[in-house]
C-alpha cells in the first residue's frame, strides 16, 4: 500500500506578490509544470463531511489516485497509480478502479468506491523549489471562472516547518491568509453554481 503522511502550509496570495516571490527565489515561466486535479465524491458529499478528498491528479501523461484523509499531524494520503484507460474511464463514465484506495475508503469511511461521482476538475501551474527543510511550492490555479495564486510549503517537521513558513512571509512583508486548501476552494465555488 503507498501511503504518506502530509504536512504542509499555504498561503493564497495577490498576484503581484506571486510575481515577486518568483523573482525573488528565480522561478522562471519554464519551471512551472502543468497537471489537473479531478475531484470526486458521492451525491451527499460523504467525503467532504469527513474532511478527506478524492481525486485523480494528472501530471506529464501519468494518472494517480489519492484519497487524503484527516490525520493525527497532517493528512494521510492513500496512492494508486492507474493506467490511462482507467482515469479517463473515471472521467467519463465515473468508475473508479477498486484496489488500494478503495479499500482504504471503506475501512475509514464504510463507503463505496461506486458510490463516487466525478464532480470536475482544477488546473494547476506549479514550480517546486527545495527551500531549507522542506520543499517551496508556487501554485497558479484555474477552476471554474477562478483563477488563484498559492504558496505552499511541505514539510516533515510541523513545528519547525510552521515557523519557517512564517518568517518566510514576514520577511518579505506578506500577510499570510487563512487559506483552505484546493479541495476545499473548488466545492466552494462548485455550490455556488448548484
Amino acid at each position: 500500500m503507498s501511503q504518506e503522511i502530509e504536512i504542509e502550509y499555504k498561503n493564497i496570495v495577490s498576484q503581484a506578490d506571486f510575481n515577486f516571490l518568483c523573482e525573488k527565489f528565480s522561478i522562471k515561466q519554464t519551471a512551472f509544470k502543468m497537471q489537473e486535479n479531478h475531484y470526486f465524491d458521492t451525491n451527499e458529499f460523504l467525503l467532504k463531511k469527513h474532511g478527506s478528498a478524492l481525486r485523480i491528479r494528472e501530471k506529464n501523461g501519468n494518472y494517480t489516485l489519492t484519497l487524503k484523509q484527516p490525520n493525527e499531524i497532517g493528512l494521510l494520503e492513500t496512492h494508486q497509480i492507474l493506467l490511462e484507460e482507467e482515469a479517463k474511464q473515471a472521467f467519463q463514465a465515473g468508475h473508479l478502479p477498486f484496489g488500494t484506495v478503495a479499500n482504504q475508503l471503506d475501512k475509514s469511511f464504510q463507503i463505496d468506491i461506486t458510490k463516487c461521482r466525478y464532480l470536475g476538475s482544477l488546473m494547476t501551474k506549479r514550480a517546486e523549489i527545495s527551500y531549507l527543510d522542506g520543499i517551496l511550492v508556487f501554485d497558479h490555479s484555474f477552476y471554474f471562472n477562478v483563477e488563484d495564486f498559492e504558496i505552499e510549503y511541505e514539510v516533515k517537521d510541523e513545528k519547525k516547518g510552521k515557523q519557517i513558513f512564517e518568517n518566510l512571509f514576514l520577511n518579505y512583508k506578506i500577510p499570510i491568509k487563512q487559506t483552505d486548501n484546493k479541495i476545499k476552494r473548488f466545492f466552494l465555488k462548485k455550490l455556488e453554481q448548484g
